[in-house]
């Protein structure tokens, strides 16, 4: 699994991870907080003509335009309906900055690597071709998406 073994090989000091938290749907999923640039409520998208269904708009991050995924879409799930707590997860991948829409932030999860185990082929429906791991809290458990699966997933 080589993108655990890149997480590994380049985790933070006391060989430690960090991932960012959020929730899509019920799902507990988080993204390493090394690829997260901002989490913003900016939710007034601009809808671009002819884009893929998973393309929810595009966005103005002082001066840099921002497309908006909606995470939910992508990973197989019923389209995203905005509420107070849906909010922006700004990431950088291939120096373009995406707004992956998620239903609610959660919080910063610090895990040594060896405590994320091998992702299973689902779930809750979700394909696990999207998942890096899973670490298991005491009531939960965490997917740790791979952002770059999910952005090359296109329509």
């Amino acid at each position: 699994m080589n993108a655990i073994a890149t997480s590994k090989e380049t985790s933070t000091s006391n060989d430690r991870v960090q991932f960012a938290t959020f929730y899509v749907g019920e799902l507990l999923m988080g993204v390493d907080i090394r690829l997260v640039q901002e989490i913003n409520r900016q939710l007034e998208m601009t809808p671009v003509p002819n884009a893929p269904r998973h393309v929810r708009g595009v966005i103005n991050l002082r001066g840099e335009v921002a497309t908006v995924i909606d995470l939910r879409t992508v990973l197989g799930l019923p389209p995203a309906e905005q509420t107070r707590d849906t909010r922006n997860l700004i990431v950088h991948s291939q120096g373009e900055a995406i707004g992956l829409l998620v239903d609610r932030i959660s919080d910063i999860l610090t895990v040594r690597p060896d405590q994320i185990s091998e992702p299973p082929s689902n779930v809750d429906g979700v394909d696990g071709k999207f998942f890096l791991g899973v670490h298991t809290l005491e009531k939960d458990i965490c997917v740790l998406l791979d952002v770059e699966e999910v952005l090359s997933d296109r329509d």
